[in-house]
C-alpha cells in the first residue's frame, strides 16, 4: 500500500514539505538554542542588555512540538551555542563586538550563570523545560557560532538517517534559527520555519525574517504556525497507527 501523502497545507508559500514526504524517515525537527545562556536572567542575551520575555514566551509552544515530534518517533535534534573553556574557538571580532554595546558583558567573560557561552557553564545548559531526552535518543549539537551546519557533524548525522525535510524553531530568529535555515537550504533540505515558536530580541528583526523566508516563492523554506505543526505531526502518528505503516 502507498504511503498516505501529508503536507502542512496551511504553510507559506507552498505546503510543506513540497513533496508530501512527511514521515519520521525523512523529516527531522532541530530546536536551536534554547539555553539558560538566552532565556534566563542572568545569560548572555540578558547580560547584552535584552530583555528576555520574547525568548521565554515560546517555551510553551516547543514543549507541545516536541512532545509531539517524541511522542510520533520522528528524529530530534537540540543545537548549543558556547566556546571551549580556552576561547580557542572564539574569533577576536566575535569577542570584540560581543562587548560593543555600552554596559554589556563579552563572550567568556563571568556572569551570574558562569562564563557566558562556555561550555560546561551553567548558562550554556539547555533549560529545563526543554532539556534532551535522558536516554540520549536527541543527539545535542555544539556549535561555536551561528549555524548548527559550520563546524559541527549535524549534516552527517542527518544523511545518514534519510532526513530531507527540517521543521526549525527556537531563538533567536534572525541570528541562529536564520543561519542554520539558511545553511540548510544551501545543502538541498527541504526547511519549515515554525514562526511563532521562535524568537528574536527585537519584534522587527523577527519579523523580517520571516518575511525573507517566504519571498521569492519561499526561498530559504516555508514558514508555519507550531499548531498546525502539531496537528499534521498527530495526522501522521494516527495514519502510522491505522496502517502499521513506517515509512
Amino acid at each position: 500500500m502507498a504511503s498516505k501523502k501529508i503536507q502542512i497545507r496551511t504553510a507559506e508559500p507552498y505546503a510543506w514539505p513540497h513533496d508530501a514526504c512527511f514521515s519520521p524517515s525523512t523529516t527531522a525537527f532541530i530546536i536551536i538554542d534554547m539555553q539558560r545562556d538566552f532565556c534566563e536572567p542572568g545569560g548572555y542575551l540578558s547580560s547584552q542588555g535584552y530583555d528576555i520575555s520574547s525568548t521565554r514566551a515560546i517555551i510553551p509552544a516547543l514543549q507541545a512540538l516536541l512532545q509531539a515530534f517524541r511522542t510520533a518517533n520522528f528524529p530530534i535534534y537540540h543545537t548549543r551555542e558556547g566556546h571551549r573553556p580556552d576561547l580557542s574557538t572564539l574569533p577576536r571580532r566575535e569577542r570584540y563586538r560581543s562587548g560593543v554595546i555600552p554596559g554589556s558583558l563579552p563572550i567568556g567573560t563571568h556572569g551570574p550563570l558562569g562564563r557566558l557561552l562556555v561550555r560546561g557553564e551553567r548558562g550554556h545548559a539547555h533549560i529545563a523545560e526543554l532539556a534532551p531526552a535522558e536516554d540520549g535518543s536527541e543527539p545535542v549539537v555544539d556549535k561555536p557560532l551561528r549555524s548548527a551546519f559550520a563546524h559541527t557533524d549535524l549534516d552527517l548525522m542527518l544523511r545518514v538517517r534519510g532526513v530531507k525535510c527540517l521543521v526549525i524553531a527556537g531563538v533567536t530568529t534572525d541570528v541562529c534559527v536564520k543561519s542554520t535555515m539558511t545553511d540548510a537550504n544551501d545543502h538541498g533540505y527541504d526547511c519549515l520555519l515554525v514562526g511563532d515558536a521562535c524568537a528574536a530580541a527585537e519584534k522587527g528583526l523577527h519579523e523580517a525574517v520571516l518575511k525573507s523566508v517566504a519571498g521569492e516563492g519561499g526561498i530559504f523554506g516555508a514558514v508555519a504556525e507550531w499548531k498546525d505543526v502539531v496537528e499534521v505531526v498527530k495526522s501522521w502518528e494516527q495514519y502510522e497507527h491505522e496502517t502499521g505503516n513506517c515509512n
